[in-house]
C-alpha cells in the first residue's frame, strides 16, 4: 500500500467525520498539516452525503476524492491507492467498523479516543492491528506536550525517587447546566453514541492516560463513584476514582464537567521520595518540579537543558508559547515518521518518533472506564481490579 514512501515523503491522509458543525476534525486537520508532512486528499466527512461535499468544497478538495460514506472512501481509495492512512474523527460509535474496513484494506489509522465503543471491541481491534501489522495512533493530546515529555523523562531517570502518590483531575464548567444545546454536547451525553460514560469516557480518560504515561506505572485497582449531577442525564458527569499502582503507589483522579467556570485546566501533580512534578494545561510551558531539601526549580518549554525527548518536541525559542496545536501535530509528525522508517524496513527507528500513544493505551483506557462503571454501581465491592 505505501511501497514508494521515502523519509522525505508527504503521507497523504483521509478523513471519516470532521463535517460542518464539528470541533475536533479542524483541529486534527491543522496539526496533521502543521509541519508539512502530510497532505490531507480526501474525506467522507458527514453520514449525510451532501454535508460532506460541503465539506470537502471547503477544504479545496477534489470533487472525486470527497465520499458520501467511509465505506465507498476506504474501497475507492484502495482501489487507486490514493491515501496511505485515514484520521477517524467521528463520534465514539463510529470508530470501531471504519477503523476496521481501513485496517484490512492496508491503510494505518489515526484514532480521535476512546478507541472505541467497549472493552470488547478494543480487544478486537488489537487483535486486527496484531494480524495486519498496522499502526494505530490513538490522539491522547496531552501527551505531545513538551514539558510532558520532560516529566516523563525525569521520572524514567529515577529523578524524584520511588513514586509514592498520583494526583490528577480534569475539571470542566461546559455541563454544568442542564440546557446546554450543542452539537458536542448532544451526541456526548447520548449513551448510543458516546457509549457507557459520559465524563470519565469523555475527559477521564485523558486524566488517565497522562497518570500512566509521565509515570510508566500502570494502574491495577480502582474504587469509583461516577455520578449525574444533572438529573436528566443518562450518563455520568461527575467522576472520583481511587488508583492503586502496580508499584504500590496509590493516586487520586478527578474529572468532572459540572465545575462552573472551569475550561480545560488538565493538573497532575506526581510525588516520589526525592522529589514531585506539578504540570497543568493552563500553563502548558512550564513544569515546576520541587525537591526535599532544595529551593523549587522551573523547567520551561524551548530551552536547552530539557531532555532530548522535550526539545525533540518543540518548535520555537523559550518564551514563544507553543499549545493544543502543536501537541497534536507532535503526534501526527511522530506518527508519520514511524509509518515511513516501517515502509522503509528501517530496523530502529528513533525512540522519539515512536513515542505516541497507540492501540495498548486504547485497550487500556477503555478497561479503565468499563472497570470504574462496575465499581461504582457496586456498593458491596470497595475495590476493582482492572483487567485488559
Amino acid at each position: 500500500m505505501t511501497s514508494s514512501i521515502t523519509s522525505t515523503s508527504k503521507l497523504r491522509m483521509g478523513m471519516i467525520g470532521g463535517g460542518p458543525g464539528a470541533f475536533i476534525g479542524a483541529v486534527h486537520r491543522t496539526a496533521a498539516c502543521l509541519d508539512g508532512e502530510i497532505q490531507l486528499v480526501c474525506g467522507a466527512f458527514s453520514s449525510d452525503p451532501e454535508k460532506s461535499r460541503e465539506m470537502g468544497k471547503q477544504l479545496g478538495l477534489s470533487e472525486d476524492r470527497v465520499y458520501g460514506s467511509y465505506k465507498e472512501m476506504i474501497e475507492q481509495e484502495q482501489k487507486t491507492k490514493g491515501m496511505d492512512f485515514v484520521a477517524i474523527v467521528t463520534p465514539n460509535h463510529v470508530h470501531y467498523e471504519p477503523a476496521v474496513l481501513a485496517l484490512r484494506a492496508g491503510f494505518d489509522v489515526v484514532l480521535d479516543k476512546p478507541l472505541c465503543f467497549s472493552l470488547k471491541e478494543a480487544r478486537e481491534l488489537s487483535q486486527i492491528i496484531n494480524e495486519t501489522g498496522r499502526t494505530l495512533c490513538l490522539t491522547h493530546t496531552y501527551t505531545g506536550y513538551p514539558m510532558v515529555k520532560q516529566a516523563r523523562q525525569m521520572i524514567a531517570r529515577n529523578d524524584l525517587g520511588f513514586i509514592r502518590k498520583v494526583y490528577v483531575e480534569y475539571p470542566q464548567g461546559w455541563l454544568s447546566h442542564e440546557d446546554v444545546n450543542s452539537k458536542q454536547a448532544k451526541w456526548r451525553l447520548d449513551p448510543k453514541q458516546s457509549g457507557p460514560s459520559g465524563c470519565l469516557g469523555d475527559i477521564g480518560i485523558h486524566a488517565f492516560n497522562l497518570a500512566e504515561y509521565i509515570t510508566g506505572l500502570q494502574v491495577t485497582h480502582v474504587c469509583a463513584d461516577l455520578r449525574s449531577v444533572v438529573e436528566s442525564r443518562q450518563l455520568d458527569d461527575d467522576a472520583s476514582v481511587l488508583l492503586r499502582f502496580n508499584n504500590g503507589a496509590s493516586g487520586v483522579l478527578m474529572a468532572s464537567q459540572i465545575c462552573t467556570g472551569e475550561e480545560n485546566n488538565l493538573k497532575i501533580r506526581v510525588y516520589g521520595e526525592n522529589g514531585s512534578i506539578e504540570w497543568q494545561h493552563g500553563d502548558c510551558n512550564t513544569l515546576a518540579v520541587r525537591w526535599f531539601d532544595s529551593p523549587t526549580e522551573i523547567y520551561r518549554t524551548g530551552t536547552q537543558y530539557l531532555s532530548q525527548s522535550a526539545i525533540h518536541n518543540t518548535r520555537v525559542p523559550a518564551g514563544h508559547p507553543e499549545g493544543y496545536i502543536e501537541a497534536f501535530a507532535n503526534i501526527y509528525r511522530n506518527f508519520k515518521r514511524t509509518i515511513c522508517a516501517k515502509t522503509n524496513n528501517e530496523k530502529n527507528p528513533s525512540e522519539q518518533w515512536e513515542d505516541f500513544p497507540s492501540i495498548k493505551e486504547g485497550v487500556r483506557g477503555m478497561a479503565f472506564i468499563e472497570t470504574c462503571l462496575a465499581n461504582s454501581k457496586n456498593n458491596n465491592e470497595k475495590w476493582t481490579e482492572l483487567k485488559e
